[in-house]
Formats: structure tokens, C-alpha cells, sequence
């Protein structure tokens, strides 16, 4: 099987959606990391064997990549909007629940759509490299 087939099938068993309903039902991230790795051990001791190091240095931009949205989540989540907008803090609870669901949404969606647009550049840049070493073999 071809590295692409491997990651495309790994991709496929990674829903977003179901990740999310899980980390809100409560469930840990390892848990859900271990169940996947468990659910897909097949495909990912291939992913495994298919790996060669370039591929390996682009797993670890990609890891980098993940820590740095990961921080940037982080710093949005905990910036002070209190200090700036003091008048504010008299809003009802009713339009602060909407207003966080609305940004949520947009975050989430912005997010998701970054995260998936770098992911498949970087299986197309895999799979460009893996079709050029095998043409200068």
C-alpha cells in the first residue's frame, strides 16, 4: 500500500466532529490517541515502515505547527477583554452565551480550515517528494 493510501485512510478515521464530542463528553486526549492508535494499529505500523526520514522532518514541522496554533488557541482563550471594555461587564448572561457560541463557531471554523489546508499540502508535498526519488532511482 502507498504512503498516501495510508495517510488518506488514517485521515478518514480521524472525524473532527467525533474527536470533539468526545474531549465534551469528558474523555481525555491520551484516551482518545490510545483508542485511535488502537482502532488503526494496521495502518498506522505501515504508516510506520513507509516513513523515511525527510518525511519524518515534515512530521515534525507539522507537530511544531500543531504546538504553535495550540499556543496561539491558548493565548486568544486567556486575553483580558475586561480591561478594555470595563463598560461591558453589565451584558446579561443570555446575550454572552449566544456571542460565545457565535465565536466558537467562527474559531472553530477558521481553525479546522487552516489545520486541513496545511495537511493536505503537506501529504501532497510527501507524496511529490516520495514520486521524484523514485524517478531519479
Amino acid at each position: 500500500m502507498s504512503i498516501s493510501k495510508v495517510l488518506n485512510s488514517l485521515d478518514n478515521s480521524w472525524d473532527r466532529d467525533q474527536i470533539l464530542l468526545k474531549l465534551k463528553n469528558g474523555l481525555g486526549t491520551d484516551e482518545i490517541v490510545n483508542e485511535f492508535l488502537k482502532d488503526n494499529q494496521v495502518q498506522v505500523k505501515e504508516l510506520n515502515t513507509l516513513l523515511r526520514p525527510e518525511d519524518i522532518d515534515l512530521l515534525n514541522q507539522v507537530e511544531q505547527l500543531s504546538t504553535c496554533e495550540s499556543k496561539l488557541i491558548n493565548e486568544i482563550k486567556n486575553l483580558n477583554y475586561l480591561k478594555n471594555n470595563e463598560n461591558r461587564h453589565i451584558l446579561n448572561q443570555k446575550n454572552i452565551v449566544s456571542s460565545n457560541r457565535v465565536s466558537y463557531k467562527k474559531i472553530s471554523s477558521f481553525m479546522i480550515n487552516w489545520s486541513n489546508k496545511f495537511v493536505v499540502i503537506a501529504l501532497l508535498t510527501i507524496s511529490a517528494i516520495a514520486l521524484s526519488k523514485q524517478a531519479w532511482a
